[in-house]
């Protein structure tokens, strides 16, 4: 079910006293999309993947730089998992309540039984502006990961810091 509410998730921002800067734009499903736009706007721009493990019984949102390509086998075999894979739009829709396209960081606000694992790229520790669509790819807002940080704590989700096993995009 598509849970995409922004003004909702906003004055759940506002009740924890998080503010962030907003960035209004054409509606953008990947980061070549925003690449073609050439949109400027502050902070460490993210790619984030919605997966699942080889059951589909566990789902991991896990972020990282927009400019990396993951290994899913070697992330799988570095976190001691059977194969790990993209989760569908179906799972998508069911465990965060957005559509492709609409992924981030905030949309854990959506997973209020803690279902989704938290997964973030240790490349993303020093970063500390993150871009995310606020439950909606018409939009970015960037917060700082300490404001991010208690947000997943007040959401349930405990963030993982993952080695991402991957390559660079040229």
């Amino acid at each position: 079910m598509i849970r995409n509410n922004p003004s909702a998730l906003a004055e759940r921002l506002a009740q924890l006293d998080i503010n962030y800067l907003n960035y209004e734009h054409p509606p953008l499903h990947t980061c070549l999309a925003a690449d073609n736009l050439k949109l400027e706007r502050k902070g460490t721009r993210l790619k984030n993947l919605f997966l699942r493990d080889n059951y589909g019984k566990r789902h991991f949102l896990f972020i990282i730089p927009a400019d990396k390509q993951v290994d899913l086998k070697a992330l799988s075999k570095s976190q001691g998992m059977s194969r790990l894979g993209f989760a569908s739009t179906d799972r998508l829709a069911k465990y965060l309540g957005v559509e492709q396209g609409c992924v981030s960081a905030l949309t854990l606000h959506n997973d209020s039984e803690q279902q989704v694992e938290l997964w973030l790229d240790s490349e993303l520790q020093s970063a500390q502006l993150w871009q995310c669509h606020p439950l909606v790819n018409t939009k970015t807002w960037v917060l700082t990961l300490e404001d991010l940080k208690r947000f997943w704590q007040v959401t349930g989700h405990s963030p993982h810091w993952v080695d991402c096993v991957s390559q660079t995009q040229s």
